[in-house]
């Protein structure tokens, strides 16, 4: 395939005033592929709850706050259209879809990657932070590390598939939850949730039961939920007992085997690990926002006495993020996608920032 007329000059999105929900469309030049590399022509980006923490500065964990004129994003799909010195080894050709995640780039030599961890890459470029994201037209990706997209996947439906889809899928795993057996997702009508929900249900016959705001209700229930719990039904101010005692019953009286919490809320972590049965696992996928605090309701004494664990879980690596496309290829998975245009980006963060968001949203970068 010949290689297409690619300009000098691109649209992108930046955050203007990082520590507040505001972001600006910029015109920026065109990036030149380096050894190794290939120049993607971006057509969507999801959005990720991850991004709204960046640019709000409300990630406390990041080692520097955000800049002004960063590019966020990491979901994003587009096309190979030039490739740099060597890259042409690859594989790739002209015209082949290729996704860019959360890790933009990772060494591949170190213990991590060794151990196929890349997601905790000792020298990874996070795509958003730092480097810049998929909020643009162009972007650079390493054609070692970037992501083949299955024909059958539309662009659109695929981009949420590179972060919120294969964090959830890992997470899933890494909870150790079997077939037949419950787990509870905190968070179940968000942009991961929804998809864990259907995940849990479809693909890893796991009884789910889902948390969340009563106006996410419908989404989950749609995505497969056995059982759906609002959170605003119960005082929230007993430490959660309201709620677990409720979880329990639902399951017989003795809790799920996982509990996955997938919102940023620190009173979701402390509940969710009360809605656990003996040998138990939480798995902490969501970032609380603000001040770190310790997990509430984490007594050693409990942890001890119930056989508890609690696991952190990342953005899964190169071949679960293949696996988690395979599943939305063949239509198990599917991300409740809204399509915006770029100059609405400030809109979505602020549905985030209130919590009214639904689903994921996708970002058309074609205009």
């Amino acid at each position: 395939m010949a290689t297409p007329n690619i300009p000098l000059r691109q649209k992108a999105v930046i955050y203007d005033k990082p520590g507040t929900a505001s972001t600006k469309i910029v015109e920026i030049d065109v990036p030149e592929p380096g050894p190794g590399e290939v120049l993607i022509n971006l057509t969507h980006s999801g959005v990720c709850h991850s991004d709204y923490g960046i640019m709000s500065n409300k990630w406390k964990m990041l080692p520097y706050p955000t800049q002004p004129g960063q590019i966020g994003g990491h979901e994003g799909v587009g096309k190979v259209v030039k490739f740099g010195p060597g890259a042409e080894t690859s594989g790739l050709k002209i015209g082949d879809r290729v996704g860019i995640k959360w890790v933009a780039s990772a060494c591949g030599n170190c213990e991590p990657c060794e151990a196929g961890s890349d997601a905790l890459c000792f020298s990874q470029k996070v795509s958003g932070y730092y480097s810049a994201g998929t909020f643009q037209q162009y972007t650079l990706g390493p054609a070692n590390y970037v992501t083949p997209i299955p024909d059958e996947l539309a662009s659109d439906e695929a981009a949420p598939m590179l972060c919120a889809g294969v964090t959830v899928y890992s997470a899933l795993k890494r909870s150790n939850a079997r077939p037949g057996q419950w787990v509870a997702i905190s968070g179940a009508g968000g942009g991961l949730g929804h998809i864990a929900v259907q995940l849990a249900c479809k693909g890893m016959g796991l009884r789910v039961i889902g948390i969340d705001y009563g106006n996410k209700e419908e989404l989950v229930k749609a995505s497969g939920a056995e059982h759906f719990v609002n959170i605003a039904k119960f005082p929230v101010d007993d430490d959660g007992a309201a709620i677990s005692s409720h979880v329990k019953s639902l399951t017989g009286g003795l809790g799920v085997h996982a509990a996955v919490v997938c919102t940023s809320s620190n009173a979701a972590y402390a509940q969710a690990l009360q809605f656990l049965r003996f040998n138990g696992t939480l798995v902490c996928v969501g970032v609380p926002e603000n001040e770190p605090k310790p997990i509430a309701s984490a007594f050693p004494a409990t942890m001890i006495g119930k056989h508890y664990t609690i696991t952190g879980s990342t953005v899964g690596n190169r071949r679960e993020t293949i696996e988690t496309l395979e599943f939305a290829a063949r239509g198990i998975i599917k991300a409740h996608v809204r399509t915006e245009t770029m100059d609405t980006l400030t809109g979505v963060f602020e549905e985030m920032e209130k919590g009214t968001l639904q689903g994921k949203v996708v970002l058309d970068l074609s205009s």
